[in-house]
């Protein structure tokens, strides 16, 4: 619900924009009306090229990214971005989408939406090299759906956002996603059709993809933890209830906690515990943590091991209103208070190679995040920019295959915004000119607090087009999303046609 000053802030504009003569005298951005596609999306002057012998031309951001741009070959259709289509899957999964109501277990049932009848929807398991084949049934979602594999860095035909990778699927539709399960680690699934209301009321699920081996932070036990809010109610895994994993003493247990909500997410506990992989991406040489608090950005996700006393059990806190209690089964650990302090993820354990250069990137891009009074899709409002501008003027990152890629996050508002690239991970250099020191900081959801910036860096290396959003979803409705497009991609859907995509 809109708060009273956003909405007098909105009917206030709505008076401004009837009593004017024309936008463009009152200097404000353009408003998207009717079918778009986001090949025409995308400002100038969005990037500027490191070196002598940098990448494409187009990572200058020379507007549209349209094919036959200088620098650019002839484009292709990302629909061929695919898995190899001859090999058969070692994972099948089938995902029944219904609109309906769901029974909340220790709370009230909400209306919402469940795949194969839950929410949220069954855990998909495989291990690192697996090629996972999901048939997606759309039975009843009205506005359609997708499935988007949050954090997994699949093909980009299969990244699921609908108008840009897909059509939705409509109700009585299905479609089918291949991908290789490339990277070990915790990750989960989501609507990309009418996102903002779709993923809260429950369009959801977790992914494990395990290593094929033993590795460096194995555990004797593995929990999951889902966290998500339904109509009000903070559930654990579906349940307004805590949970006690039964483990035994001087064992070492595994939780992946996965936050699928709007806002940060907080996790503590009495005892130590390590933080052993940040977005499925594993901590080298992980450090014990104790008296202090670990966030989680909104759809990120965070591995943590605690070991079991030699009596009784320790309780992990998860997101502030749920906990888990790890070891004897007849014994609930007590609550303990959350910390005052906040672990430092730039400074937290041992470094390590990034196995690229990132102190010399081929383009280096800015996103400034700003917010403004305009109108987007004929909304009055006031409404996010990035650099300076509303969507759909908004940059468009020109990439080529190959390229290191520096990117500068600026927030210059007074809300937190949980930053999400699809299609790839990238690592962070410093925070508000502070380097990183400790172990990679891998993320593909990274927090950026009001006044803070960031500098992060990736290898283009997943041909595509690729959303660079806020996963405070919402505020993605609102304009702060961009698009990370490669030099001869281009995609056949549109936004807002016949096909009803709405992908936010």
């Amino acid at each position: 619900m809109q708060s009273r000053r956003e909405l007098l802030g909105r009917i206030a504009v709505g008076m401004v924009v009837t009593g004017a003569l024309g936008l463009g005298a009152l200097g404000w951005g353009s408003t998207l009306l009717g079918e778009y596609s986001v090949m025409d999306m995308g400002s100038g002057n969005t990037g500027h090229v490191h070196g002598s012998g940098a990448g494409a031309g187009s990572g200058t951001g020379s507007g549209s990214g349209a094919p036959g741009a200088p620098g650019q070959v002839s484009a292709v259709s990302l629909t061929g971005l695919i898995a190899d289509p001859l090999r058969n899957p070692d994972v099948r999964v089938k995902l029944v989408a219904r609109q309906q109501t769901i029974d909340v277990p220790g709370g009230r049932p909400v209306d919402g939406y469940t795949l194969n009848g839950t929410s949220p929807g069954p855990t998909i398991r495989a291990r690192q090299g697996d090629l996972v084949e999901v048939a997606f049934i759309n039975e009843s979602v009205a506005a359609g759906a997708t499935l988007h594999w949050h954090g997994i860095d699949v093909p980009n035909a299969e990244d699921g956002v609908a108008g840009i990778t897909q059509d939705a699927v409509p109700a009585g539709g299905h479609h089918v996603y291949r991908f290789v399960a490339a990277d070990a680690g915790t990750y989960w699934y989501h609507s990309h059709q009418v996102s903002h209301e779709q993923v809260e009321r429950g369009l959801l699920g977790a992914v494990v993809i395990e290593p094929p081996g033993p590795s460096a932070n194995d555990a004797e036990t593995e929990v999951i933890a889902l966290l998500h809010v339904y109509g009000g109610q903070h559930t654990l895994n579906g349940r307004v209830q805590d949970e006690h994993v039964a483990a035994a003493p001087g064992s070492t247990v595994r939780t992946r906690i996965i936050n699928t909500d709007q806002g940060t997410a907080a996790v503590w506990s009495a005892g130590a515990f390590r933080v052993v992989a940040t977005d499925g991406h594993e901590v080298n040489h992980p450090a014990a943590v104790e008296g202090r608090t670990v966030r989680i950005p909104a759809g990120g996700r965070l591995d943590v091991t605690s070991q079991v006393p030699s009596q009784g059990s320790v309780r992990l806190h998860v997101g502030g209103a749920r906990s888990i209690s790890i070891g004897d089964p007849a014994v609930t650990a007590p609550a303990a208070r959350q910390p005052a302090g906040t672990l430092d993820l730039l400074t937290y354990s041992t470094p390590a190679p990034l196995g690229f250069d990132a102190a010399a990137p081929d383009l280096a891009f800015d996103y400034v995040i700003g917010r403004r009074y305009g109108l987007i899709d004929g909304r009055p409002g006031n409404f996010w920019t990035i650099n300076g501008q509303l969507f759909p003027d908004v940059p468009m990152f020109h990439v080529r295959e190959g390229n290191v890629v520096a990117m500068r996050i600026v927030n210059e508002t007074g809300e937190v915004h949980p930053m999400h690239l699809h299609g790839h991970h990238v690592v962070v250099l410093s925070r508000d000119g502070v380097p990183a020191s400790g172990s990679p900081w891998w993320v593909d959801s990274l927090d950026v607090h009001p006044g803070e910036s960031y500098d992060v860096a990736f290898v283009a290396d997943n041909p595509g087009i690729w959303s660079d959003h806020c996963h405070t979803l919402p505020h993605a409705v609102d304009g702060l999303v961009a698009h990370l497009m490669y030099e001869g991609v281009s995609t056949p859907f549109t936004i807002n046609g016949a096909a009803g995509n709405q992908p936010e």
